[in-house]
């Protein structure tokens, strides 16, 4: 599955337009500086949860590399939307599940600047607000959409949830910064919102859920090859196949 993606995304081909990842240069500077400000506080708390868990537990340092990978493969396929727009899975959910939410805010904003400065997709001036949407906001929804659901004990649905629902909630709060720093002329906030919002429901709905499915079966592989990395993150309890309900903050 992995290979299959790996492969869309070297020779599949992508559309110059605004998408779910805000082009460079695209918002007005006060914005782009203000979601840079909003952005980095969460960055720098991600880097101490980072350099806690690769010093307590190293042996995770691979987990945390397929978090990553997971995160960019996903993110970068751009699928063609609706007027001249695209939509794309985030892959924030499974490292949100393993690691927390803080640690993503890192691994999502470094897979976001490697995107555009080797892809053209997103940019620089743009990271602040594309970190918030996909990095920081994303993450957080899946955290605590995982630990939710987990109180049922249905660790599948909630790994499927969080994916899922960390997904759509990207692409809400893109509508949101769109809809704050292009306001219409009729209507305002609200209607600019509608329209953004309506440009990535269309394919971004459906997206959410498969990506909640692949997610699912990724957790499925880690829970057979990787059941000694989930014990470490009490995700999975020693010696049996039961399932944990703690994960890291």
């Amino acid at each position: 599955m992995m290979a299959v993606l790996s492969l869309y995304l070297i020779v599949g081909a992508s559309t110059p337009a605004y998408a779910m990842h805000i082009m460079e240069g695209y918002l007005p500077p006060g914005w782009a500086i203000f979601w840079w400000v909003v952005a980095l506080p969460f960055f720098a708390l991600g880097l101490r949860s980072l350099t806690h868990i690769t010093k307590s537990t190293p042996e995770l340092k691979l987990l945390l590399a397929l978090s990553g990978a997971f995160t960019f493969v996903l993110s970068a396929l751009k699928i063609p939307s609706v007027t001249g727009s695209c939509s794309h899975p985030t892959g924030t959910g499974l490292g949100a599940v393993l690691f927390g939410p803080l640690a993503m805010s890192v691994l999502g904003s470094l897979v976001l600047l490697f995107q555009a400065l080797l892809l053209a997709h997103g940019g620089l001036t743009t990271l602040g607000a594309n970190a918030f949407s996909m990095a920081i906001v994303g993450p957080f929804v899946a955290f605590w959409i995982y630990r939710l659901v987990m109180h049922s004990g249905q660790q599948r649905l909630a790994i499927f949830l969080a994916s899922a629902l960390a997904d759509l909630t990207t692409y809400v709060v893109t509508s949101v910064q769109l809809a704050l720093a292009f306001p219409a002329a009729t209507g305002g906030f609200m209607a600019s919102f509608v329209k953004f919002a309506g440009i990535f429901a269309i394919t971004q709905v459906p997206l959410a859920i498969s990506e909640g499915f692949l997610t699912v079966l990724v957790w499925n592989w880690l829970s057979n090859y990787g059941r000694q990395e989930l014990e470490m993150l009490n995700l999975m309890k020693q010696g049996s196949g039961e399932e944990g309900v703690r994960v890291r903050s």
